[in-house]
């Protein structure tokens, strides 16, 4: 049976991690997209094996783990190799997300996805949840918790799919300019709600 299954996303900053282990306490199975990414190409998996055969041996760090840094510089100055990453890497993704959805014994399933919208992963959930929060506070959180300038956030943020965009295309949307008390509530909601939708309340 394939599983209920509710996109999360937000923009940097949006307190994407904080909702999302709200839901974890209810008992209902995280799939995070940053990790799985991660896992695709950790040293001797099949990603990192043709990342390091099209790009070569400069992308690899001594120890076996992919040089991240050094990737990010030649793709972002190429967007022909950029897309030849995505297709590499975009699939394994996917499939890795289906394949830990479909073993998870959780009512439904939350997908942690960063950019849903923007790579299009939204076709494959049953339900799009978007934590909001003001570009300002966007910023001035993400300044605060990474310790980079406001300048490099504002890149980040413009770099992905506008807000108003993203608010469009979402099915529900928590406003975390509440305190924790008022976001446990709309987290609760929501879980009571996604129970009815899954089949299980």
């Amino acid at each position: 049976m394939s599983r209920f299954i509710v996109g999360l996303t937000g923009g940097i900053g949006s307190g994407k991690t904080t909702v999302a282990n709200m839901f974890a306490k209810r008992g209902i199975c995280l799939v995070d997209a940053d990790i799985i990414a991660r896992e695709v190409v950790a040293p001797n998996s099949p990603g990192l094996a043709a990342i390091s055969q099209h790009f070569g041996q400069e992308v690899i760090h001594t120890d076996g783990e992919l040089d991240r840094a050094t990737l990010r510089q030649i793709i972002f100055d190429q967007p022909q190799q950029r897309q030849w990453l995505n297709n590499l890497l975009h699939p394994m993704i996917r499939a890795q997300m289906l394949s830990q959805s479909d073993n998870s014994s959780s009512a439904y399933v939350i997908w942690v996805v960063p950019l849903l919208f923007e790579n299009g992963l939204d076709s494959l959930v049953n339900r799009t949840l978007m934590i909001d929060i003001s570009p300002e506070q966007q910023i001035a959180r993400t300044v605060a918790r990474d310790n980079v300038d406001a300048q490099q956030v504002q890149n980040i943020i413009n770099s992905q799919m506008p807000r108003q965009d993203k608010l469009a295309k979402a099915d529900d949307v928590i406003n975390n300019q509440q305190d924790l008390q008022g976001l446990a509530a709309s987290v609760e909601a929501l879980h009571q709600q996604y129970l009815q939708l899954s089949g299980n309340a």
